[in-house]
């Protein structure tokens, strides 16, 4: 007898035709958060690209130093939240270099850090025909490599060699000329050219010049209203960006170690603790990592002025440093766009929605399903699965699965027209208490 599968019934020999399906279970996730990204003059590393770094990866190699240097505040401060940083150096720098003999030393990448570098020959112990060339960052040891000729010699994280011939001992030849360069808007065009490529919750702009803010704002909100990527911008002192794509930080904060850190180097730490956020979580009144005072105090006045103009603030609370309200610069409400989209919570929640939604689409609908009934239906059971898990996770309440989802036919027989219907969850910030006293 024959077998196997079958699409319609139209066999011509005796036999049982089995189909294996699924019972149709819902793909489709809640999207992970935890990524943020900055540009940044740096002194070392690679140059005009994207560089993904996990929290709690050795990054001396990469960017020249530990990260609890001095020169990686801002990575360490990043990483207080982060699960990943999207890290892009903006200059290039110029490469330090040295001659010894027939030997050139050219440090791998440009910039400052090079003139730390230090090349030593010496005539290997146990063959004299073979020298020992050690590359020393900082007088440590980096690496050794044990030749016979300049020919041997491979490059390294930090020295490129060139050159031919033998080589000619020497107790220490320094790298000289390394710089760091200048860096123009441009750069930072440049970067955000590269960055769109990439996934990311949250952008922070560590620096103070307005017309880069104002470009960065620009470029958030198209992400946002034009491409459908719903991703966060954080900076300084811009409350009037006034939209729900960008948060203002008004302050800084002084860390236990004495550091202080302004409102622009602040805006990192939000960066990452935003981009770290669940949807059901807010970060109000959350404490800034290792943070025991703040850059700036205010009165209550200053305080209730800066919370209605849009502005993230930090205060003092019993020696921590707090965040006063998680809050974005949207304050132009309107009948259709109410206060609810200023809270960073709420648009965690709505951003999250459409960027899952997309996903899930793109991955499992798009060009997969037919467009008739049973296949919206698949549709329809896909996000209303999704929203009840985000009620499950209290950042949706009341979801109702006969009214919160519509899918029908779109004007054009290859798409559909969804209306959804949410009820984010905030948080509780504000107890107003009645004391009855007999």
């Amino acid at each position: 007898m024959a077998g196997g599968t079958w699409v319609t019934q139209n066999k011509v020999r005796p036999g049982t035709y089995i189909n294996f399906v699924g019972q149709g279970t819902p793909v489709g996730a809640v999207g992970e958060r935890g990524i943020m990204t900055m540009a940044l003059s740096l002194d070392w590393g690679p140059s005009k690209q994207i560089l993904s770094i996990t929290n709690g990866e050795d990054v001396s190699a990469l960017l020249g130093y530990d990260i609890t240097s001095s020169q990686m505040l801002l990575l360490r401060e990043a990483f207080k939240r982060a699960r990943t940083v999207l890290l892009y150096r903006l200059n290039n720098g110029t490469k330090a270099a040295v001659t010894s003999g027939n030997l050139t030393a050219t440090a791998k990448h440009g910039g400052l850090r090079g003139n730390d570098l230090t090349v030593v020959i010496q005539t290997n112990v146990d063959d004299n025909d073979k020298f020992d060339v050690k590359t020393l960052l900082a007088g440590v040891e980096k690496n050794i490599q044990t030749v016979s000729s300049i020919a041997g010699l491979v490059s390294n994280d930090w020295i490129v060699f060139s050159g031919t011939g033998t080589l000619a001992a020497t107790a220490g030849a320094p790298l000289v000329g390394g710089a760091d360069g200048t860096i123009t808007n441009a750069d930072h065009i440049d970067y955000m050219a590269a960055v769109e490529l990439q996934d990311f919750n949250t952008v922070a702009y560590p620096g103070t010049a307005n017309d880069l803010k104002a470009l960065y704002a620009a470029f958030i909100k198209r992400l946002r209203d034009v491409e459908g990527k719903k991703v966060q911008f954080v900076t300084e002192n811009y409350a009037s960006a006034n939209h729900e794509g960008v948060i203002s930080v008004k302050n800084g904060v002084k860390l236990s170690d004495g550091t202080s850190l302004t409102a622009a180097q602040a805006s990192v730490w939000v960066a990452a603790a935003t981009a770290a956020a669940q949807m059901s979580q807010s970060l109000t009144y959350d404490a800034y990592d290792d943070a025991v005072d703040v850059g700036t105090r205010y009165t209550n006045a200053q305080i209730e002025a800066a919370i209605i103009a849009g502005e993230f603030l930090f205060t003092p609370n019993q020696g921590k440093t707090k965040v006063e309200v998680d809050l974005n610069t949207f304050t132009g409400y309107t009948p259709d766009k109410g206060k609810p989209f200023s809270k960073n919570r709420v648009i965690r929640v709505l951003d999250g929605i459409a960027n899952d939604f997309k996903k899930i689409f793109d991955l499992y609908y798009g060009g997969k399903i037919d467009n008739n009934a049973d296949g919206r239906d698949l549709l329809w059971n896909e996000y209303i699965t999704y929203l009840k898990t985000l009620e499950g996770l209290n950042a949706l309440q009341n979801v109702n699965s006969a009214t919160d989802v519509k899918i029908i036919q779109g004007t054009d027989a290859d798409s559909v027209y969804v209306e959804v219907a949410v009820q984010p969850v905030d948080s509780i910030e504000k107890v107003y208490m009645k004391v009855s006293v007999s």
